[in-house]
């Protein structure tokens, strides 16, 4: 979809006010039963899966949910960018991310808690030159025979040696995090010398790094794609932090050409890497399972884009962010050597029994070592789709190859989080039109991937068919488990009212609810319905929490029909909590405890990019420090940051975006 087509169905939209308006007795967030025609679009292997689909009667199911609508979906937006169009060169002290204490998370059931940071800030950390390096997987596992740096099909291996390419400019350092520092073992302040973001710019070699690029092929949007690979990140290898044991893979994603570019220059841009560093910190804090990230640089350099593949391409400013994982091994890992054959299969087992060596040690000895992943693998994932769906994250690309076999969420492109309430919203302006990829289909799509990797593993010979069905049909189960469990968090319920959250989810699409304002708002609701919480001179429906009626219908007020089904909804919300019997205090802190107050919007971003662009980063830290706290009051922080994104600023390539980076 082109920016034209995008802004005029937009429009086409708001002055029709088209949208379903007949009866929802079920809510939906994704699952529908198509995974028959879905499972079909298969890679061409010798062996594959038969055909199956979720049960009809989860509460995923769209048979009698709200019906998928033909709105363009643009949610939030921001102002235009005005920023530098070339190079940007502003050496200054990076940003040190005080995430030294307690992190907030939030369990597989929905419940936040407090775990303690895995290296204490007063443990001392290694020097750059002296990082704890474990090089298992080049050392391991085969390499591609060819060093040479150009870009070819790549056989017979699992990686290829390449080095970064170092930036024509002088790289200068943006912002970095203590905390994933001291994750991988590293002194936050040796982020602060000045040979750090020459080091992480590619610009200049990592002493002890060994660096490499993946090789992996994937499905993208549905259709098999054969070899892709890291076409534009050289992992520089793997640390082990000393004091927490934890093993770590250095990422930088940027910094140059692979094998595997393709027809791509193998750098990012500094909107798209801003982007990342951020949402990589907030899902964290959000308590989400996340790749992380240690430092954003930017590299001095320009690169060239067309953001809307419209042929108007600009020169932006070049970066880099270097990312960490535990591993960065994917789905299309095991799918890629399966698609080439009998000559390539035995990849898998390498692949697999590396995985399990060092990232699921439980596994090793058991009698199906291989089926015991590959279900630790389905269940991992289907506790991080229902960790999505409940802070209303859509990752936009959830191709094969962006699926990571330890449950993370991992390389983000044009992601977003719900503003206005829409289950058809996507991100992602290649999917305008399918819609493949939008909040309502994410657990679907995300079945779809594991159905490929099960078939790539009994392909392999590595699993029976029948405990392959058997793990895959598990999905759906923990999905909704754990799905539940966080809804019910989310209301302050012990238990999972289906009714009532359904009927909650018919009334924020029938009134633009801001799904992060709305949940919040709730968690101020008291079980007795307290006249406080009606403020004085207030114009909105009485009856309404002044915080819920600001999130509803944009901030304008609700017509007396509509603010009375909301009425109606309380009244038995509030029967529900007075059934229950909780303490409103007691209740209302572990509910803001799973209703995040802030989240990384698409206009907070670009409002960080914009200025960043112009060599400003004083609204990126302000944003970070905000983002660190997610589920806090924070009553001094500004009210931009949980506001509403203004509609003047709705407009493709700040709420919708390509994955042109």
């Amino acid at each position: 979809m082109s920016f034209s087509q995008c802004t005029t169905s937009r429009a086409a939209s708001q002055a029709s006010n088209h949208r379903p308006t007949a009866t929802l007795p079920t809510m939906v967030l994704g699952l529908t039963a198509r995974l028959p025609a879905l499972a079909r679009r298969t890679m061409h292997s010798a062996t594959s899966l038969v055909s199956w689909a979720l049960p009809t009667n989860l509460p995923w199911s769209s048979v009698g949910g709200i019906p998928a609508s033909d709105r363009s979906g643009t949610s939030c937006g921001a102002a235009s960018s005005s920023g530098a169009s070339g190079p940007v060169c502003c050496p200054r002290r990076g940003f040190a991310l005080g995430r030294t204490g307690n992190t907030t998370a939030v369990n597989a059931c929905g419940a936040a808690v407090n775990t303690p940071s895995s290296h204490p800030a007063d443990t001392p950390g290694a020097r750059l030159e002296s990082l704890p390096w474990s090089h298992t997987f080049v050392d391991e596992l085969p390499a591609d025979p060819d060093t040479r740096n150009n870009v070819r099909q790549v056989e017979g291996a699992l990686f290829s040696h390449v080095s970064p390419t170092p930036p024509a400019g002088l790289p200068y350092l943006i912002s970095y995090s203590s905390q994933v520092a001291r994750l991988v073992g590293l002194d936050p302040t040796e982020c602060e010398r000045p040979e750090f973001p020459l080091l992480m710019a590619g610009a200049a070699p990592l002493p002890g790094s060994r660096p490499y690029a993946g090789c992996y092929g994937g499905h993208q949007f549905g259709v098999w794609a054969g070899q892709l690979g890291d076409g534009r990140a050289i992992t520089l290898g793997e640390v082990v932090n000393p004091a927490s044991g934890q093993r770590w893979e250095l990422q930088l994603k940027g910094a140059g050409k692979t094998p595997y570019s393709r027809r791509a220059d193998g750098r990012a841009v500094l909107r798209s890497s801003l982007r990342e560093y951020v949402v990589s910190e907030a899902m964290a804090a959000l308590g989400l399972p996340t790749t992380r990230a240690l430092c954003l640089v930017g590299t001095g350099d320009s690169v060239l884009r067309d953001m809307f593949y419209n042929g108007n391409a600009r020169w932006e400013a070049g970066a880099v962010v270097c990312r960490v994982a535990p591993s960065f091994v994917r789905f299309g890992t095991f799918q890629l050597p399966v698609s080439r054959g009998a000559g390539e299969v035995g990849l898998v087992k390498m692949a697999a029994d590396w995985v399990i060596k060092y990232h699921y040690q439980e596994l090793e000895g058991q009698p199906e070592p291989y089926l015991s992943l590959l279900r630790e693998v389905t269940h991992r994932t289907g506790r991080l789709v229902a960790g999505w769906q409940s802070v209303g994250f859509v990752h936009g690309v959830l191709n094969t190859d962006n699926m990571s076999i330890l449950g993370l969420t991992i390389d983000y492109g044009p992601f977003g989080f719900l503003d206005k309430f829409d289950p058809d919203w996507t991100p992602n302006l290649t999917d305008a039109s399918g819609r493949r990829y939008s909040y309502r289909n994410q657990p679907e799509a995300v079945q779809f991937n594991l159905i490929m990797l099960a078939n790539a593993l009994l392909a392999a010979d590595l699993v029976p068919r029948d405990g392959a069905e058997q793990v895959l049909q598990e999905y759906s189960q923990v999905l909704s488990e754990s799905y539940n469990a966080r809804m019910a968090a989310k209301l302050g319920l012990r238990e999972y009212d289906r009714t009532l959250t359904q009927e909650l989810m018919r009334l924020m699409y029938d009134d633009d609810a801001d799904f992060t304002n709305t949940f919040r708002a709730l968690c101020a609701v008291n079980s007795s319905g307290a006249k406080e919480e009606q403020e004085d001179g207030d114009s909105r429906p009485v009856g309404l929490p002044a915080a819920l009626a600001a999130a509803l219908n944009g901030g304008k007020p609700l017509s007396e029909e509509r603010g009375a089904a909301w009425r109606q909804w309380l009244q038995a919300y509030r029967a529900r909590l007075r059934a229950e019997g909780q303490p409103d205090a007691q209740r209302q802190s572990a509910q803001r405890s799973a209703c995040p107050k802030f989240i990384p919007r698409q206009h907070l971003l670009q409002w960080a990019i914009e200025a960043a662009e112009g060599g400003d980063y004083s609204e990126l830290e302000a944003l970070m420090e905000v983002l660190e706290r997610p589920y806090d009051e924070q009553p001094d922080a500004p009210a931009k940051y949980s506001s509403l994104p203004p509609e003047e600023m709705v407009r493709p390539g700040v709420c919708m975006l390509s994955c042109s980076s």
